[in-house]
Formats: structure tokens, sequence, C-alpha cells
């Protein structure tokens, strides 16, 4: 009896799946170990990889402006010193900026803040005076006379008593997690640099890997896909990065000529949390508004009215242009990503959820297309307004009238025919 090799690598393959899927569900505890222990020795490469990608994004521009510069390694490596400079610059200006704000507006806020608490209680004394019935009942259900302060001082001490190893372990873990996230941190730089400098090299590497483990075709689309990836998750990082300078800046001339107080603090926050899409740039609201209130009440309440209005510009003329045409994704989409992406891995999902969407809406309005014309359905069906389409019933009874109206027509062709014969 023959059995054909196709056949034979198809059950192996099936029954080695079998068995991984049962290794998997009886040792689910052993494989989450066996999953975090590899993720603890790659997560360095990923993150790395990862800076590689967002850096190439500017790295790539710089090279193109330095095409004057015959050897490529040393293009290279210019493209790669000026953009690390150039990050470098940016963090600098921004910790420049914040800092001596954040100073002044810490002491202010600490002067500010005793002051505020101040006048609400007294607010709050003043209101419980013109309520007697309340402080009477307050006074009542409170029972602030019969607490034993003596025992209770007593418990709170045994209590930090207690905790001091426990404070102490957690110290010593906390020094080795951050030395552990620094030697990370170095690996991964160093490893996106490498990347950076050999990127095509690694391309043609895997490209070769690919195609020598892959049908040829499978691999062409692949990576047809991958390189459509890339595109658009480099699109949507510059997109994101200049739509959120412009908000920052349109935030700071906006305050500027309302005179409002922490202008620079302020609208640098709004610049950096709206790189998260949709709902970033209300956590720099919420900063903001807070900030300010505490200074002038009055004016937070113009921020919020001011954010709402530079809000709507920003989503209805603003994102769609800088953001949304540069990854081909609608708004109603973007939100649906945002809003599974946060679920999912939180800030790093909406981050990542918004490009990887639009390449799936890519990848599906291709298919889409490519089904309708081979099932050559008409195009007035695929219309803004298609024309109504009736039921079976009503489809078989149109079929009998017509049926019915050209036997009466052939009947009456026979009936003229017939006079004119006589």
């Amino acid at each position: 009896m023959h059995i054909d090799k196709k056949v034979l690598k198809n059950l192996f393959f099936l029954a080695g799946s079998c068995i991984l899927l049962v290794w998997l569900l009886l040792y689910t505890e052993q494989v989450s170990s066996l999953l975090a222990f590899i993720w603890s020795l790659i997560s360095p490469f990923v993150v790395g990889a990862g800076i590689a990608f967002v850096f190439n994004v500017p790295m790539r521009a710089i090279e193109r402006q330095l095409e004057g510069i015959r050897k490529p390694g040393l293009r290279r490596i210019l493209a790669i010193l000026l953009t690390l400079g150039a990050l470098i610059l940016v963090l600098a200006f921004v910790v420049e900026l914040l800092i001596p704000q954040i100073q002044s507006t810490v002491e202010s806020l600490a002067e500010t803040i005793p002051q505020f608490v101040k006048r609400q209680a007294a607010n709050l004394m003043t209101w419980l005076g013109e309520h007697p019935e309340l402080q009477e009942w307050v006074m009542a259900n409170t029972e602030l006379e019969n607490i034993d302060w003596t025992s209770l001082l007593q418990k709170a001490g045994s209590f930090v008593g207690d905790s001091m190893s426990t404070i102490v372990d957690s110290t010593f873990s906390a020094i080795g997690s951050v030395t552990g996230a620094i030697v990370n941190a170095v690996i991964s730089v160093v490893f996106a640099i490498y990347c950076l400098s050999r990127k095509e090299i690694l391309a043609r590497q895997g490209r070769r890997l690919l195609y020598s483990l892959l049908p040829e075709h499978f691999t062409d689309e692949v990576i047809r896909i991958m390189r459509l990836t890339n595109s658009t998750f480099s699109n949507f990082i510059s997109g994101q990065c200049l739509e959120a300078c412009i908000l920052g800046c349109l935030f700071a001339v906006t305050m500027l000529i309302l005179k409002m107080p922490y202008i620079p603090l302020v609208s640098v926050v709004i610049a950096v949390t709206a790189l998260v899409p949709v709902v970033g740039a209300f956590v720099g609201c919420v900063l903001g508004a807070f900030f300010i209130l505490v200074d002038n009440p009055l004016q937070a309440v113009t921020f919020v009215i001011m954010f709402l209005i530079l809000q709507q510009l920003e989503n209805n003329l603003i994102y769609p242009r800088v953001v949304g045409t540069s990854i081909g994704l609608p708004g109603m989409w973007v939100l649906v990503a945002v809003t599974i992406g946060g679920e999912i891995m939180g800030v790093g999902g909406m981050l990542v959820m918004i490009p990887l969407a639009s390449v799936l809406y890519t990848l599906l309005r291709e298919f889409t297309d490519k089904r309708l014309a081979e099932r050559e359905i008409p195009a007035e069906k695929l219309m803004d307004q298609p024309p109504e389409i009736k039921s079976r019933f009503q489809r078989s009874q149109e079929r009998r009238q017509r049926r019915y109206f050209m036997k009466m027509k052939d009947k009456l062709r026979n009936m003229q025919e017939k006079k004119k014969r006589e």
C-alpha cells in the first residue's frame, strides 16, 4: 500500500499539533513560567528593535539630506549620530524648559494649596453653621470622644515595627529591579544602534530565510504585507509627533492670549500626552486644569472650555489631515482601535493598535475588492444609494407577470396576423 508523502507529512503535523495543545493545557503554570523566562531573555532585544524602528523614521530623513557624502558607511554613521544628537537636544530642551517651571509650580502649589484647603474648610464650617441640624447629626454619629487614642497609637507603633523588615526587603528588591532595568536599557540602545547601522543586511538576511523556508508566492505576499506595515507605522509615528507639536503650540499661543498661568508646563504636558491618540490630550487637560484650579478656579473653567474648543478643532481639522491621511484609517475605526488596544495592552496598545488596524483595514479592502471582482457583483449594488433589493417572492412574482404579459403579447400578435390573412 502506497502512502502519499504529503498526506503523511500532514498527519505528522496534525499529531504534533495535538500533542503540543494537550501539553499546553495540562501544564499551564510550567508553560507560563517558560514563556516568562524566554521573554526576560529576549525583551531587551525586542525593545531595542522597537527603538530602532522609531529612530529609523528621522534617521531616514536625515540620511536623505546627506546624499552628497559618497561613502555609505560614513553617511550612515553621521545619520545615526545626528539622530541621537537631535533626540538628546529635544530632551534637554524639554527638561530645561520644564524643570524651572515645575519647581516654581511646586513652590506655588505648596503656598497655595494650604490656603485653598483653609478656605474650603472655612466655607464648610460656615455651611455647617447655617445648618445646625446637620452639625448635630455629625457630632452624634462620629463619637470622637469615645475613641481610645492610646490603644490606637500602640497598634500604629506595632504596625510600623512589623513593616520595617518588609520595607527593607522591598528597598533591596527595588534596587535590584532598577539595576536590571538600567542594564536592559543599555542593551536595548546598543542593539538598536546595531540594527540601524546594518538594517539593509538584516532585511536581506530575513528575506533569504523566508524564501528558503516558505513557498515563493507565499513569501512574496508576506514581504508585501511587511512593507505595508513598515510604511503605515512610519507614517503614523511621524504624523503623531507632528500633531502633538502642533497641538502643544496651539495651546501655548491660546493660553498666552488669554493670559493664563503655567503656559510652558501645561503646553508641554498637553503635547506629550497627545502622543497617545484620542484619550491622551484629555489626561493633559485634567493635569493642566488642576494646576490652574489651585491658582485661579475661574481660569480653570476657561481652560476647560478652551480645551474643548481646541480639541474639536484638532479632531476635525488637524488630526484627519496630519495623521488620518497618513495611515488611511477612518476616525470611527481609530476610536475602536484605541479602545481595544487600551484594554489589551494599556498605553502601548493604543499606540500599536492604530497602525495595525490600518494595515488590517487595507488588507481587508484588497480582499473585498478581489472577491467582488471574482463574483462579478453589479456596480449599481455597490453605490452609496443602491437600488431596492427585492425578496425572492417579489422576484418570482415579477417573473410570472413578465411571462404572462409576453404570452398575452404573443397571443395578440397572432390574432392580428390571423386577421390580416383573412
